[in-house]
């Protein structure tokens, strides 16, 4: 079976959370048979060139603050610092659309009875 290129990222993860701290091209396509991925040359390269001599944790922190940026569909972004503002301001919102909800829920329930019940 192929993958793209996130096998091959999370297979480098993988080796560097194992101690080893500039995994090889054979270690990562040792994790990626092990579990049944043909290893594409292509890809390989190019997460191999990407990453190697990078610290991981930088890299994880650059991309954890270019996803905040990313509009995702109402949802609060990820903020690199715990407890920012943006965190703050986030709840807000889920605290409302959950008013929202509830209080939705208690009109259904009004209206089901219609002002009798089954054994009035």
């Amino acid at each position: 079976m192929r993958r793209g290129p996130d096998a091959y990222v999370a297979s480098y993860l993988l080796a560097a959370l194992g101690g080893n701290s500039s995994p090889s091209t054979k270690d990562i396509k040792k994790i990626l048979d092990s579990v049944g991925i043909e290893a594409d040359d292509d890809w390989l390269n190019k997460v191999m060139s990407e990453l190697n001599g990078k610290n991981i944790e930088d890299v994880i922190a650059q991309g954890i603050g270019k996803l905040a940026s990313v509009p995702a569909g109402g949802a609060v972004a990820v903020s690199a610092a715990p407890g920012s503002a943006a965190s703050a301001a986030g709840s807000a919102p889920a605290a409302a659309e959950e008013k929202k909800y509830e209080k939705k829920e208690e009109s259904e329930e009004s209206d089901d009875d219609m002002g009798f019940g089954l054994f009035d």
